[in-house]
């Protein structure tokens, strides 16, 4: 450890979405994200920035030449694990794995988002 001040100050993970409003539908209407910032302020946004109580998500626009960057988890924690899953589910969302009791003591689902981006919805057990 040193006694250096932190060379960043803050961090947030950035996805790239390829149909953004699919994408802000589920990090927005499904998990409940509140947009903190778009880009631009009018028409149609290629980023967007969204808060999850103390946590941040940053989602821009794929664009036609972009290829997509990758596979991406998130952890997203709820209040009951079986419920959200119900809901997701109900909403046409792709439920990948069943919530479990975890040996850590949570129980855990994982979803995929619009882009197939891993979400990992757990809730304290």
């Amino acid at each position: 450890m040193t006694d250096r001040a932190p060379l960043a100050g803050e961090v947030f993970p950035i996805i790239t979405a390829a149909d953004l409003p699919a994408a802000l539908r589920f990090y927005v209407d499904l998990l409940g994200g509140v947009v903190t910032y778009r880009f631009p302020e009018t028409g149609e946004p290629a980023y967007v920035s969204l808060r999850f109580g103390d946590g941040q998500l940053g989602i821009g626009r794929q664009e036609a030449n972009e290829s997509p960057s990758g596979p991406t988890t998130l952890w997203v924690y709820v209040a009951d694990c079986r419920a959200a899953v119900a809901d997701l589910r109900a909403a046409g969302v792709q439920v990948v794995a069943e919530p479990e009791k975890q040996p850590w003591g949570e129980r855990m689902a994982t979803v995929a988002d619009p882009d197939g981006n891993r979400i990992l919805v757990a809730d304290h057990g």
